[in-house]
């Protein structure tokens, strides 16, 4: 079998079941949005704390994670944008070089058991490991990274006040990591607000945006999470020889051209759109599904149609429903201080 996108590491107490502690007196303690569906983490193994997600974040920011000190993760995951890479279809790293895909966003993390467009990784704490090692994200291996950060006497006490020792190991790293991404919850839009009976209301067309979307898009995009974590071929393109999708991870044919279901929090943001970021607007998007989806044979069933693919939408309902998905921007996630760069 062709090597799956996966790295198993055999770190010791790294998945398990659990739950966090949820102090709301603590800014640093995870807490869960009563209108979210269950985190999937298994914080029992990684319990969240002020030096563990301090030193996280450090890493997030520092481009020693990549071979040449020029990478880090925050160039294609910036806070303005919810952590996603507003200026390249195909992120960039060492060297310049291009990836094949969009980098996705950062957020409510702690809620997904699939990771990448591909769902390649099962679990938060493997992710960093696909871009430190990939050839064109940060080009280096998780053992060189942890010799950089032993030979630093900053991050030897940011590590003794983490996890009690100075010896760094790849567990604390990935660990350190997970804690800070499993804080980056955006719960906090227009949307959240209004069906949490916080004093918010929505405008007549963003209601009608509401209606429109559940009856058309929340098939894919269920729960206050806007995605069901599917993998699905929603019509891109008749075959997938530049991009197998799904197909890449399960060598499945009927996985082919599958790509995973983002979520459409912040999604007024996060533009390009798709694995390849083809799209750069809302409506290009709507109007991909409205005229322009491509049949296959694992075009998702809810795309299918006796005569022309798609979903029926009027240009007056792509309208309505734009203005129901920019409800779900979280200007207090993009602003939190808690995720921006620290101060050197």
């Amino acid at each position: 079998m062709r090597k799956q996108a996966v790295y198993v590491l055999a770190l010791a107490g790294l998945i398990s079941c659990g739950d966090a502690d949820m102090s709301p007196d603590n800014p640093y303690a995870f807490e869960h949005p009563d209108n979210f569906p269950d985190p999937v983490y298994t914080f029992e193994n990684n319990e969240i704390t002020r030096e563990g997600f301090e030193l996280g974040r450090s890493l997030f920011y520092d481009p020693i994670l990549s071979i040449d000190n020029s990478i880090s993760c925050a160039n294609c995951h910036q806070q303005v944008v919810a952590f996603s890479d507003p200026v390249h279809r195909f992120s960039r790293g060492v060297n310049d070089k291009a990836g094949f895909r969009n980098a996705p966003a950062i957020q409510n993390m702690a809620f997904q058991g699939d990771f990448f467009w591909d769902g390649g990784v099962k679990h938060l704490d493997f992710v960093p490991i696909n871009a430190i090692t990939s050839e064109v994200e940060m080009g280096e291996t998780l053992a060189h990274v942890v010799g950089k950060l032993q030979n630093s006497e900053v991050y030897r006490e940011k590590f003794v006040k983490a996890f009690g020792t100075s010896e760094i190991n790849s567990q604390q790293v990935l660990h350190a990591l997970s804690q800070f991404m499993n804080l980056m919850i955006s719960s906090n839009s227009r949307y959240d607000k209004y069906v949490r009976n916080e004093g918010e209301s929505l405008t007549a067309i963003e209601l009608e945006g509401l209606s429109l979307f559940e009856k058309k898009c929340s098939s894919c995009h269920t729960t206050d999470l806007f995605t069901d974590g599917s993998f699905r071929n929603n019509g891109l393109d008749a075959t997938f020889e530049n991009d197998e999708g799904r197909e890449r991870i399960t060598e499945l044919s009927d996985d082919r051209g599958k790509f995973k279901v983002p979520s459409l929090r912040n999604v007024e943001l996060t533009s390009p759109y798709m694995h390849d970021g083809r799209f750069g607007t809302l409506e290009q998007v709507l109007n991909h599904y409205a005229s322009q989806v491509k049949d296959s044979e694992t075009l998702d069933p809810s795309l299918k149609a006796e005569v022309v693919p798609g979903i029926s939408m009027t240009d007056d309902e792509k309208i309505k429903i734009i203005e129901f998905l920019k409800t779900l921007t979280d200007r207090e996630f993009i602003k939190d201080s808690r995720f921006s760069r620290p101060r050197q």
